[in-house]
């Protein structure tokens, strides 16, 4: 299982560095540097000079993109430009935030998703199931912000059930109450969309489970369906689920990212934004790589799951 995991690992190294040259090329790409377009105006040339010799940016692009690399390797991420401060200071509570709004939305994508698919595909044929699907069909489609904007209308102004934005009430005791009370909505918003495409992937993967030559010999033993959905359907439903479900929390995360800015959660998704306009291209450039890092761990931890449920699946080193 250890040599499984390091060339897993080994494997996704030549994606990250092709993601590190794509982050360090398009901040590149944008005008000026980020030293003169953060002091312009408020040093003189010549120490503007000075600083931008001083973080190496006088030198040729290979090089700084080397220096880049190794300082975010060795975990010296740099100083915002806009905030003044550490970028790990900066991103590490973000992070965490964005890391519990994601968390939150995989349980809602993931137990409605998973009930509704198995119910429908169950029920196949049924008008139940057709009804089910049409609007799962029609609503999969909806853009991530315009749920969340209806939901906003919705729940916060028209039944003012919860609140709009942030992670805690200010004037409230800030307790897991509270915390829940505001995640809900974002949550929601960030996972609808996900636990309809995983009901209807679910549905796909029942139908042919029960209409796979096992399932009619265990029928035509006699087994009753109540031995067959617990036993037979749920064990091989396992690997097809981890498989829909690793995909998923990658679109979940990006989902994230864009929900948080609607609902001025104060995750990763606000700071990149925040760091993006203010052309604070440290915090944006570690940012993107730490999101790129995020959907590479989920893929590992997906594919190794999946192994483990479907021997199919092994590989032998």
């Amino acid at each position: 299982m250890i040599r499984l995991i390091l060339f897993r690992l080994i494997q996704g190294i030549p994606l990250l560095v092709l993601m590190s040259v794509a982050v360090f090329l398009l901040a590149k790409l944008a005008p000026g540097d980020p030293i003169s377009n953060a002091l312009a105006g408020q040093l003189s040339p010549d120490a503007i000079a000075q600083i931008r010799q001083l973080y190496g940016l006088d030198q040729p692009a290979s090089w700084q993109y080397l220096l880049w690399l190794k300082n975010l390797l060795s975990g010296h991420w740099g100083v915002s430009l806009t905030m003044r401060t550490p970028v790990l200071e900066v991103l590490a509570p973000a992070f965490i935030n964005t890391l519990i709004l994601t968390l939150a939305a995989v349980v809602l994508c993931l137990i409605p998703g998973v009930v509704v698919g198995v119910v429908c595909g169950l029920w196949q044929g049924k008008k139940r199931d057709r009804l089910v699907m049409l609007l799962v069909q029609f609503s999969h489609n909806i853009p991530v912000f315009w749920l969340a904007v209806f939901f906003i209308w919705l729940f916060a102004v028209k039944l003012r059930w919860f609140p709009v934005s942030g992670m805690y009430d200010m004037r409230g005791d800030q307790g897991m109450g509270d915390l829940l009370w505001h995640l809900f909505l974002p949550a929601l918003s960030t996972a609808l969309i996900s636990m309809l495409i995983l009901a209807r992937q679910v549905r796909s993967s029942v139908i042919d489970i029960m209409h796979a030559d096992f399932m009619r010999t265990y029928r035509a033993l006699g087994y009753s369906r109540r031995v067959l959905l617990w036993r037979h359907l749920g064990r091989n439903l396992l690997a097809p689920i981890v498989s829909i479900t690793g995909l998923q929390v990658g679109y979940l995360l990006s989902g994230v990212l864009f929900i948080e800015k609607i609902f001025a959660w104060p995750g990763l998704g606000t700071q990149l934004y925040n760091a993006a306009a203010g052309q604070d291209y440290p915090t944006l450039q570690t940012g993107v790589m730490l999101v790129a890092t995020c959907f590479l761990l989920v893929n590992l931890v997906s594919d190794l799951l999946q192994d483990g449920l479907d021997p199919r699946h092994r590989e032998t080193f």
